[in-house]
């Protein structure tokens, strides 16, 4: 078998607008070099001043230096065949293939990362960066942060781990079933392997164990591992990969708890790599108020946070056509729900009845308005949704009263959940937010079998 040890310096720390300013790669058979490549690259781009510090490398040196698609063919030939080796091998690896890509080549190798590797061969040091291996186990370390001096290193640590693997890890690391070399460099492959393979939710935590993504599965473990099926050049890819160091999780019942769960998570939590849910809230709502004559109003308004709304709409023209459908049932004003606001005293509408000029009486014109609003909040339902959990020998159970999400929980199979104030001691209250009532009333909707009306 043979290793193509290899090392990188770029001009940041993701490919897909980053470039590479000097690569080594070094075959190795397992007993010494046989062939490799060393050579200086023009990334066409500034080379920032804390990363010229880091390497030594200016803008002056690559000036003169191939471009990337000069040396490919050579690359690519080297590759083909051969184990890809790196100190955190995706990093590496991530640009390389990029590169080539661009280049008009597909880079397809198996991968081997060597800090993956020490840590199976030497678990517990205190640090596994090349550095620090390097002086922990007296390797020659010459030109740190310079791809040449790097390599080398790296392919002595490789003959020391090959020497040392007794329980032949590296068969296991780079066998054709293996995905260990995709995921994050610092996340364990026994985290991926404990997950059970049921509905939940996920956490991802960096190196301060804080949380930063939160997302929802039917079967954990298989999503959790595609989010590692790929090496995307992106800058998003590239961080995340960095900065995932530890996941748990939340078996959930079914796969609509998960959905809810996920979302009341993400809310709690505000995760740096979820985006989608963060802003998905009605914007608008129905307001109930006494004018200074004393005649009820009703009107269409973006959200207030401190005054409750009679209803939720994502847009005012959903609210308006649900406003509309109220002033026609119950003979409503349209100047008073502010749907005519020309300047005439009158709002000459056939269902009105002078409430705006005042030849109605409050008290007459009130009541109505109260009808309209005590209709509208009796459309808003009361259900449970009752489901077999897949993992405890319980039914699942989520229950929304007048519209509003409760909570959610387990019950007994025999339970009786139309007892509403039994079935709540059974469910642990959550926040309400509108994406999850969204969530559950869509769901109500497509599976009207598993709906308890209430």
């Amino acid at each position: 078998m043979l290793y193509a040890v290899t090392d990188i310096e770029t001009t940041g720390g993701y490919a897909s607008a980053n470039g590479i300013t000097e690569i080594a790669v070094y075959i190795y058979d397992g007993q010494q070099i046989v062939d490799s490549f060393e050579s200086l690259v023009n990334p066409h781009q500034p080379i920032p001043r804390f990363v010229q510090s880091l390497t030594g490398i200016t803008d002056d040196m690559v000036q003169l230096a191939p471009s990337f698609e000069e040396i490919a063919p050579r690359l690519f030939e080297l590759f083909q065949g051969k184990v890809f080796v790196a100190h955190n091998v995706n990093f590496d690896y991530s640009f390389v293939s990029h590169q080539l890509q661009q280049s008009g080549y597909h880079l397809n190798c198996k991968k081997l990362c060597t800090v993956r590797y020490t840590r199976k061969i030497f678990p517990k040091l205190a640090s596994y960066s090349l550095g620090n291996l390097c002086r922990h186990f007296e390797i020659p370390l010459y030109n740190r942060h310079r791809a040449a001096g790097d390599a080398k290193a790296t392919v002595q640590l490789l003959e020391l781990l090959r020497k040392n693997d007794v329980n032949n890890h590296l068969h296991t690391m780079i066998g054709k079933q293996s995905k260990e070399q995709y995921l994050p460099l610092h996340l364990n492959k026994e985290d991926i392997d404990q997950l059970p393979l049921t509905p939940g939710v996920y956490y991802f935590h960096d190196a301060k164990d804080k949380v930063v993504y939160v997302g929802k599965a039917i079967q954990l473990k298989k999503r959790v591992t595609s989010h590692f099926s790929n090496n995307k050049p992106t800058k998003q890819k590239q961080e995340f990969q960095r900065n995932v160091h530890r996941i748990s999780y939340q078996q959930c019942g079914t796969e609509l708890m998960a959905s809810v769960l996920e979302t009341i998570e993400i809310k709690r939590l505000w995760p740096k790599y979820n985006r989608a849910v963060k802003g998905y809230e009605a914007q608008y709502g129905l307001y109930l108020f006494e004018d200074g004559r004393g005649y009820y109003r009703l009107g269409i308004d973006r959200k207030h946070k401190n005054v409750p709304a009679v209803y939720q709409f994502y847009s005012r023209h959903e609210g308006t056509l649900e406003l509309k459908r109220l002033i026609q049932e119950f003979e409503l004003c349209n100047k008073l729900c502010f749907i005519d606001r020309s300047t005439d005293r009158s709002c000459e509408h056939p269902q009105c009845k002078g409430a705006c000029t005042g030849e109605e009486l409050p008290t007459d014109y009130n009541e109505r308005v109260e009808q309209a609003v005590a209709q509208l909040r009796k459309e808003l339902p009361s259900f449970a949704i009752r489901e077999r959990s897949y993992f405890n020998g319980q039914d699942s159970c989520i229950l929304m009263e007048d519209g509003r999400f409760y909570g959610m929980g387990y019950v007994p199979a025999g339970f009786d959940v139309s007892m509403k104030d039994e079935l709540r001691k059974q469910l642990q209250e959550y926040p309400e937010y509108d994406f999850v009532r969204n969530i559950i009333k869509r769901y109500a909707l497509d599976q009207p079998e598993k709906v308890i009306w209430l």
